[in-house]
């Protein structure tokens, strides 16, 4: 199974940092967060990534591909032209990363990934958040739903889509991005996606928004599953998140870290 991971936004609130990297590539304790939401992928045994990117791509690209020269102690030999590893501090994934478009649209990036994905079944989330959420249990719930995509949701006040749900199903009946604050239940940015949700995104369509109409209709036609998360859940929006993320991992006290 895949993780998609979309990473190509420009991180505009988060201006202080992302005018030289995009936003994925802000560090958390030394790592960048993108790093973390895998390392939670892959605590539940999916490691094979898309990466949508977008905004100063290379940086992403760069990064994977100097994967070992960042993580491990090595030895360059001048004379013979040979590198040797001393310490494995590589990670079992395969990282494919795709040029998604510069201002493409987040549902413009994920039906340009299509071919990647292929046939099956695949978990989506961004690329700027960090959450204690137990990716198996959200694919199990997704199974039972027989839904077309489930989407983690979090109670939380404002700035975010908000859904309605049916209790008795635990369908979404509807979804709406962005709404006045009320405390609502959110789009907590985690998903389980059938194959099928790309029939919602237009070919072509690099304006097209994810979170607009593709999950306004899906959720309208009762397509939609939500997993209720009561645990840890915090996207990184300005430098202020950054920091206190930051100080939780350096504490010791980081919620995400299940590996």
């Amino acid at each position: 199974m895949k993780a998609v991971i979309l990473a190509g936004g420009f991180g505009s609130r988060l201006s202080e940092v992302t005018g030289t990297i995009p936003k994925p590539m802000v560090e958390i304790g030394n790592k960048p967060i993108i790093w973390h939401i895998m390392k939670t992928y892959s605590h539940y045994g999916i490691k094979d990534f898309i990466i949508c990117c977008g905004y100063k791509q290379y940086v992403i690209k760069e990064y994977f591909a100097n994967y070992f020269m960042y993580n491990c102690d090595m030895t360059v030999n001048l004379a013979d032209r040979s590198v040797q590893v001393h310490s494995d501090g590589g990670e079992d994934w395969k990282v494919t990363m795709v040029d998604t478009g510069y201002a493409t649209q987040t549902g413009g990036r994920i039906k340009r990934i299509q071919r990647y994905v292929g046939n099956e079944r695949f978990c989506l989330t961004y690329g700027d958040g960090v959450a204690d959420v137990d990716i198996s249990d959200t694919i199990l719930q997704h199974e039972k739903s027989k839904a077309l995509i489930s989407m983690t949701v979090y109670q939380n006040a404002g700035k975010f889509g908000s859904v309605q749900i049916d209790d008795n199903c635990g369908m979404i009946t509807s979804f709406l991005e962005k709404p006045p604050q009320d405390g609502s239940w959110v789009n907590a940015g985690w998903f389980v996606c059938e194959p099928q949700v790309f029939d919602y995104l237009p070919e072509g369509d690099d304006t097209c928004i994810f979170e607009r109409k593709p999950l306004e209709t899906l959720a309208m036609e009762g397509k939609m599953h939500a997993y209720k998360h009561r645990g840890f859940w915090k996207p990184m929006d300005i430098l202020r998140d950054n920091k206190e993320l930051n100080e939780m991992w350096e504490q010791n006290k980081a919620p995400w870290k299940v590996w």
